[in-house]
């Protein structure tokens, strides 16, 4: 393909995009990793420079539509394309009511709208998607497609209503199935009622799923027991999709470190900055010594995560976001998973979701509670690739050291402690000898707080504990 990236693309990458060139409807089935994002930048750059679009709206879940702007578009689209990138916010400020503005103006340049996709949930999201839409040649990208699996929600049916607009479109998800094949219709829908050859989710339902009648409190209703024709669905499929996986890829890069962001809850908030105050107050004045600076990051970092201490020991848990995004996170990718935490509220926490949503023979814990005896079985069944645990949960003070889990490439930290030695220590869990797969290392990163610093300090090989010291203390709180 004859046309200067800014950013080389790998093998893969380029054949996705010579299949995608001339659809103006595509799946881009590609699993976490393997670098959708860029092959999605890169299609929009040749299509504009071709003169086939001149606008676009990239819809994206909360925890990564920001990364489009801080960090996607920037680095891999051609600099000789002028562009007016603009991000969606649930707050609109003047500012931002002006930056919205140019979004309008008559010009050559490429005007980009990026939008979580629970604007679409709101009128006001909506009504500014389509008056944006409705002016340009546009193209419509989904990253992670799944968030409108759903034929019932409301976001699905708002983005369905919208995608008449799109001249291109385009979905990003390296899981299409999370649960069901079913899951697939609505995903295929934006693209094209007919893709699938089904006016209705009814009818593709029929085609592809046993049912059976059941009565529950008096009612009979329909529900799904199996499925059929998923060799002729998967033929379909093909022919407007490319399915890449991690494992397929040898040219990708050994390690990939990745962040998923999340903001304060309004609860979250209030408890955040009264504490940030106190501490504030506290060391005001106050010989610092590393104690302390533990204590005041540890009393902030702990209400990122979702809990704090009160005055009479009691652990309080405040509404976040954490969970939702590790949902978010599992249903992305595939294979084993490592969820490292910092505090026993985080694993005991993540250990019940896991259970409820995966069922319970689905995880394994290795910290302070988890006995030798079942510290070995966890290790065991995670390297056991016949195994039906797929989730080693634990902490990096006890799993860090000295054990093997290349079964799993993928290590999320859920929340992170100081100590980067901890931090390189559990890291190389999963990248030892035995390890064929490339991998993964995810960062749940609560945006504008202390945990946002402590990620990008480790990040950067920073020894928190020791080295964040007195006045510089008060600019990281």
């Amino acid at each position: 393909m004859d046309y200067k990236f800014k950013t080389k693309p790998f093998a893969h990458q380029l054949k996705a995009l010579e299949l995608s060139w001339k659809k103006q409807n595509f799946a881009y089935f590609m699993e976490m990793g393997t670098g959708k994002s860029k092959v999605l930048i890169d299609n929009i750059s040749m299509l504009y420079d071709n003169g086939k679009i001149n606008g676009v709206l990239i819809v994206a879940p909360k925890g990564v539509y920001k990364n489009w702007y801080d960090i996607e578009i920037p680095t891999h689209m051609v600099d000789h394309i002028e562009k007016n990138v603009v991000l969606w916010q649930a707050n609109i400020t003047q500012k931002q009511k002006l930056k919205l503005k140019t979004l309008f103006k008559t010009g050559e340049e490429l005007n980009v709208l990026i939008m979580n996709v629970e604007a679409f949930s709101t009128k006001k999201g909506v009504d500014f998607a389509e008056r944006f839409l409705a002016c340009h040649k546009a193209m419509i990208a989904i990253d992670e497609s799944t968030t409108i699996k759903n034929p019932g929600a409301k976001r699905t049916k708002n983005i369905l209503s919208l995608s008449r607009y799109g001249k291109y479109k385009r979905i990003l998800t390296g899981s299409p199935v999370t649960k069901s094949p079913l899951d697939l219709y609505t995903q295929c829908e934006f693209l094209d009622p007919w893709l699938l050859g089904h006016s209705s989710y009814y009818t593709f339902r029929t085609r592809y799923a046993l049912m059976r009648t059941a009565n529950f409190g008096g009612r009979s209703v329909q529900i799904v027991v199996g499925y059929r024709n998923l060799g002729e669905l998967s033929d379909k499929l093909k022919s407007f999709s490319y399915r890449v996986l991690k494992d397929d890829c040898l040219d990708l890069p050994e390690k990939t470190y990745m962040k998923r962001i999340i903001q304060l809850t309004p609860e979250q908030s209030k408890v955040y900055n009264q504490m940030k105050q106190l501490a504030l107050a506290e060391l005001n004045g106050k010989v610092v010594t590393t104690a302390t600076v533990l204590t005041q990051l540890m009393r902030l970092h702990q209400i990122t995560a979702g809990h704090f201490k009160s005055d009479d020991g009691e652990v309080q848990n405040l509404k976040n976001e954490r969970i939702t995004e590790l949902t978010n996170i599992l249903n992305e990718i595939s294979g084993k998973v490592v969820i490292w935490a910092h505090w026993r509220n985080d694993i005991e926490t993540i250990i019940e979701h896991l259970k409820k949503e995966y069922g319970d023979n689905s995880v394994v814990t290795y910290y302070g509670k988890t006995s030798l005896d079942d510290r070995q079985s966890a290790i065991k069944k995670m390297q056991d690739p016949n195994s039906s645990v797929r989730f080693l949960v634990g902490t990096p003070q006890t799993g860090g050291y000295g054990i093997t889990l290349t079964g799993a490439s993928t290590m999320i930290y859920y929340s992170n402690g100081y100590d980067l030695l901890l931090r390189q220590q559990s890291e190389a869990r999963i990248d030892r000898i035995g390890q064929t797969k490339n991998i993964n290392y995810i960062d749940i990163i609560c945006e504008g707080t202390i945990d946002e610093k402590i990620v990008k300090a480790l990040r950067k090989k920073i020894n928190i504990a020791t080295e964040i010291m007195g006045e510089e203390l008060k600019d990281w709180i």
